[in-house]
């Protein structure tokens, strides 16, 4: 839960900023930038990007350790993006 709200806060702040620079019938950028970043660097770090002789690379070098630590990453980059996904289809559309 501390992703989400802090995905939240950075999404109010997106739009809030966006509203500051380029007005309301822009609010939507700055949040749907940062959730697509945070949703690339989750597919980058998922392995949905590379083929499978890649991942398979990967997996057969990589320890537990490093594996946990990549999907943690990977889980918390996508609770980052939910929120400022929401606001920008909001923002959007409002």
């Amino acid at each position: 839960m501390k992703y989400v709200s802090i995905g939240t806060v950075l999404s109010i702040v997106g739009v809030l900023c966006s509203i500051f620079f380029w007005g309301t019938e822009k609010a939507h950028l700055l949040p749907g930038l940062l959730g697509g970043i945070f949703i690339f660097v989750s597919m980058l770090l998922s392995g949905a990007l590379a083929n499978g002789d890649r991942i398979r690379a990967n997996f057969a070098t990589e320890t537990q350790q490093d594996r946990n630590d990549r999907n943690r990453i990977m889980k918390n980059a996508l609770l980052l993006a939910l929120p400022n996904m929401i606001v920008a289809i909001f923002a959007y559309y409002m």
